[in-house]
């Protein structure tokens, strides 16, 4: 697998993280859990192998949002920048934004549109998911 190194942190800079291999994936979420988390009508992801992520400076604080997952978020600004799912503990979920050039691994498919406002409206063309990627194409 080919080494790289990307990197990204919060708002206000207390918190840094990099990348050193590629995402096994990314997406458009529509989720209600992660509109509410956000505040925002979609939430783009990053997936992550955990052996290829680490928090290089800061403090975090976690919390469980919806059980079994644990997010991680900077304590001074509130940046929401990761979560892992325990059932899924080999990747961790990065907010694409946080990273410092988010262009960088643009989205595959959109997931959880059965979740979606109706006035969120997407023409890119790319796959979409009721739920999860691991169900149907919408």
């Amino acid at each position: 697998m080919a080494r790289i190194r990307f990197e990204g942190g919060c708002f206000c800079g207390a918190i840094r993280y990099e990348l050193t291999e590629p995402p096994a994936g990314s997406m458009v979420c529509h989720c209600s859990t992660c509109r509410r988390l956000f505040g925002a009508p979609v939430v783009a992801w990053l997936s992550v192998a955990a052996g290829g992520f680490a928090f290089t400076r800061g403090g975090l604080a976690e919390f469980s949002s919806t059980p079994p997952v644990t997010r991680w978020f900077c304590q001074a600004c509130g940046t929401h920048l990761a979560y892992v799912h325990a059932d899924e503990p080999d990747y961790v979920e990065v907010a694409t934004c946080s990273l410092d050039d988010a262009s960088a691994f643009p989205p595959t498919h959109h997931s959880w549109q059965g979740h979606d406002l109706p006035w969120v409206v997407f023409g890119d063309g790319l796959p979409t998911f009721q739920r999860s990627r691991y169900g149907s194409s919408a």
